[in-house]
């Protein structure tokens, strides 16, 4: 069976995060999206934890709502209470650790899914005695990435443990800033249980297969969702024979592109593939400085020597420059046993560009939108599977031209930088006037 997951996301207690992120909403939201499995996000947060245990309830289990510790069998998967639960939640978080090591500074985030409550709390108990886990609900902990580990798996073994956008320029394990040559410089001994690693915004699945050092993890894209029209902006499709957490952490123990290669095989199923951002339009795809509105592709960025023209600061230097820096294969290489991924522009993001109206929230845009998912399934159903005929019956020729257009790649780009999203176009501005004028007459 066919299991979408969106692995990454936050709470409404997080910062810069909408207060519609709330449990209930995000139940209602994977179903207009196409997703299966969603994470909780945030629950380090004490008020976002108690959401997670009064409103939800076990896949499989009983739960009485009082404490982790009254949650009784399920399989490691939660529902929202009183739901058909075609929407499973798995528990989730993303930690931002600050340390010293190698006399640097080393900012870096990290997503962590729990196995059960239990384990959570324990968790919990441990941070909010050391550390304050009550400001914000991506907490800042003075601890190495080594030292998390360590805790983690003391608690319970089947924490799972994923380096988040490991390209980021300030918060990563490769950021250009602050993080690491290595996933071993990181982790230490405890590298052989990461299993995974997240690609992020700004990269996609062919900037991460130059490095060869990748090959035995797997390959994950997640939203970072901070509002719900963001949620599966990026995801997973994996196959599952069973729904379960232990079916998760097998499956991305297993289908990394070096077992993969090899034969090797989760019991479970597999990752098939993912879905993606244009890594263009992420914040930090290419060089510059924001506040000089300087933007740099690598080969320009080595030629100002890492310095902005403008303010003679160092360049905030981006994923693309940092993935030339530690590669070892060419752009155009696939190791054996990768799975495939699919490039996606979000459906009210096309809709707003046929309409040629700016605000993907505006009235006119959500009311295609919802039209569209009435008539022709949930949103990633429409971008990935649904036919452009089908399509094409229920809008107009414009949004149905623009899907198709995106499932193509034929789209026009100016890439992000320095914390600033890229844009992606799929119409051009003579086709938007001949539109316009078209319609006039």
């Amino acid at each position: 069976m066919q299991q979408i997951l969106d692995l990454h996301i936050h709470s409404r207690y997080s910062r810069a995060c909408s207060r519609e992120l709330t449990l209930e909403n995000l139940d209602k939201t994977c179903r207009v999206k196409g997703v299966d499995i969603i994470a909780t996000g945030d629950f380090t947060y004490p008020a976002w934890f108690d959401a997670i245990c009064n409103e939800l309830e076990p896949v499989g289990g009983r739960h009485s709502g009082m404490s982790p510790s009254s949650a009784e069998g399920g399989n490691g998967l939660y529902k929202l209470k009183n739901s058909d639960g075609k929407v499973k939640f798995i528990l989730s978080t993303e930690l931002a650790l600050i340390y010293k090591q190698g006399e640097k500074t080393r900012r870096i985030h990290i997503v962590v899914l729990a196995p059960n409550l239990a384990a959570v709390e324990k968790l919990n108990k441990y941070l909010d005695a050391h550390y304050n886990i009550r400001s914000d609900g991506r907490p800042i902990l003075g601890m190495s990435a080594i030292e998390l580990c360590k805790r983690l798996f003391e608690i319970n073994e089947k924490f799972m443990v994923i380096p988040a956008h490991i390209w980021t320029p300030w918060f990563a394990v490769f950021g250009s800033k602050s993080g690491f040559d290595s996933m071993e410089e990181c982790f230490g001994e405890f590298t052989r249980y990461i299993y995974a690693y997240e690609t992020g915004l700004s990269s996609d699945p062919e900037m991460n297969w130059r490095l060869s050092a990748l090959d035995n993890l797997t390959l994950l894209s997640n939203s970072d969702a901070h509002s719900l029209p963001n949620i599966a902006r990026e995801a997973n499709a994996f196959e599952m024979s069973e729904i379960s957490y232990d079916a998760i952490y097998d499956i991305m123990q297993n289908s990394s592109a070096e077992k993969r290669a090899g034969g090797i095989k989760s019991k479970y199923g597999g990752l098939l593939y993912t879905i993606e951002f244009y890594p263009e339009e992420g914040m930090y795809h290419y060089d510059g400085h924001r506040a000089c509105n300087l933007r740099l592709s690598p080969a320009e960025t080595k030629k100002q020597k890492g310095i902005c023209p403008v303010c003679k600061k160092p360049l905030t230097l981006g994923v693309c420059y940092r993935v030339e820096e530690l590669a070892d294969r060419e752009l155009s290489f696939r190791p054996a046993g990768a799975p495939d991924y699919k490039k996606l522009v979000e459906l009210d993001k096309i809709i707003a560009e046929a309409l040629d109206i700016k605000s993907r929230s505006a009235r006119q845009v959500q009311t295609e939108y919802h039209n569209l998912i009435k008539n022709c399934g949930s949103e990633l159903e429409i971008l990935i599977h649904q036919p452009l005929e089908q399509i094409l019956k229920n809008t107009l020729p414009a949004i149905a031209e623009g899907i198709k257009r995106v499932r193509a790649g034929k789209l026009m780009v100016e890439p992000g930088f320095d914390g600033q999203y890229g844009t992606v176009k799929i119409f051009s501005p003579e086709e938007k006037a001949s539109d316009k004028q078209a319609k006039l007459f």
